[in-house]
């Protein structure tokens, strides 16, 4: 367990926010400051084929021990963190035998980490917790992701009595943008399947996934003095709040869960004679994906025909549910499944209500279900992970290797 937090604890504290604005890999420089770090990590503990390529792609290979033919397969998670909260000095606060009480994060700003809002808190009473100090993320996403399978790596090299075939391991930038898979070289991978560890809560295994587009609505308007206006003024502010009145107010994040999708816009600005607004678009079903990207083209050319052809849409798919490429190979998902039943843990098979590079990877070849990592609260200051969780998410990588091994 110590060997895992002092790992975690190296990770969180380099900086490695990406940015959305940059048009480079990684999207920001301080990111190969840790990249450069994973892969001297990976051929220290014994590795082999260690490479980082000119956008910080890392792999690594762990060779079979085993005469036996078994299939390649692969661990990947990201080392960017979000941009949506500062990931800047991190000072991760221990707390041990944790007792179901209010953990103070940072006492000058009042700011408290509490079982009354986070009641997923008292699932780790008597355990050791990693929080912020309450003025940064963490980073467990997905630095707990790294930091375990690093841990299973080494294990299995120190350990040559577990059975395993070959195991390739990758690390990616630019995750929490949505580019962590699109320089993902998955030829040179050369794994049949492979597994991001990049999931929440103990238990989760999750193989669905949104489908997902983001809309750019822009609205030209006239400005005309508000005392002779009639019949002339075109308000662009008044026509973005009318497109956003008639989508359907159920339907949006605060008000849906499971399976449910949604609009959600989350950036809009305007004066009268210009206006925009920025949203995405969220379903796990396809068929209902695409109407509800329809539906938005109707309202748009119908206030277009009102108002003069004054609206442009644009709408740019970004990825799609992967259980459309999961499925055919279920097995992947069940020999997770099978290595959590064994370790003593409940599987949660759940839908993401999010995206995951696991999305991107299954349609570009390489199925892959994704993993907890252990943590809580991603992309702010009451962000945690307990130590038993990832300690739990290093067991499960060997287990899936060695069942592997014997299964196939």
């Amino acid at each position: 367990m110590q060997q895992l937090i002092d790992r975690f604890l190296e990770y969180v504290k380099i900086d490695t926010q990406s940015d959305p604005n940059s048009d480079t890999t990684p999207s920001t420089e301080k990111q190969w400051n840790m990249a450069t770090e994973l892969a001297y990590e990976l051929e220290r503990i014994g590795l082999k084929e260690v490479t980082i390529d000119d956008n910080a792609y890392i792999m690594a290979t762990l060779s079979s021990n085993i005469d036996k033919e078994v299939p390649v397969i692969g661990f990947i998670s990201h080392f960017d963190t979000t941009p949506d909260f500062s990931g800047t000095n991190v000072n991760p606060q221990i707390i041990e035998d944790y007792d179901g009480k209010d953990i103070i994060l940072n006492k000058e700003q009042n700011i408290i980490l509490s079982p009354d809002y986070f009641e997923d808190l008292l699932q780790y009473k008597g355990q050791t917790l990693i929080t912020t100090d309450g003025t940064t993320l963490l980073g467990a996403d997905d630095k707990a992701g790294i930091a375990e399978i690093m841990t299973a790596m080494e294990f299995l090299v120190q350990h040559p009595e577990i059975e395993h075939g070959e195991i390739r391991v990758g690390f990616t930038p630019d995750e929490e943008i949505g580019r962590g898979a699109h320089k993902f070289d998955v030829e040179k991978f050369r794994a049949e399947w492979a597994y991001t560890m990049d999931g929440s809560q103990i238990g989760e295994l999750e193989y669905e996934n949104f489908n997902a587009a983001s809309a750019k609505v822009t609205i030209k308007g006239k400005s005309v003095h508000p005392g002779y206006a009639k019949g002339k003024m075109i308000n662009a502010i008044s026509i973005a709040n009318e497109i956003i009145g008639i989508l359907p107010p159920e339907e949006t994040p605060q008000c849906t869960s499971g399976r449910e999708g949604f609009f959600h816009v989350y950036h809009l600005k305007g004066e009268i004679e210009h206006a925009e607004f920025e949203m995405i678009i969220r379903d796990h079903d396809r068929e209902h994906f695409e109407k509800r990207k329809e539906l938005l083209r109707k309202i748009v050319s119908k206030l277009n025909i009102d108002f003069g052809d004054c609206i442009l849409l644009e709408i740019k798919d970004q990825y799609f549910n992967m259980r459309e490429k999961v499925e055919p190979v279920y097995h992947i998902v069940e020999i997770a499944k099978e290595a959590m039943v064994a370790l003593g843990i409940s599987p949660i098979i759940k839908p993401i209500r999010g995206g995951t590079d696991g999305s991107q990877l299954s349609y570009m070849g390489l199925p892959c279900p994704n993993i907890f990592a252990g943590g809580h609260n991603f992309h702010g200051k009451y962000e945690y992970v307990p130590v038993e969780s990832m300690q739990k998410a290093v067991e499960v990588i060997i287990k899936i290797c060695e069942l592997t091994a014997k299964k196939l």
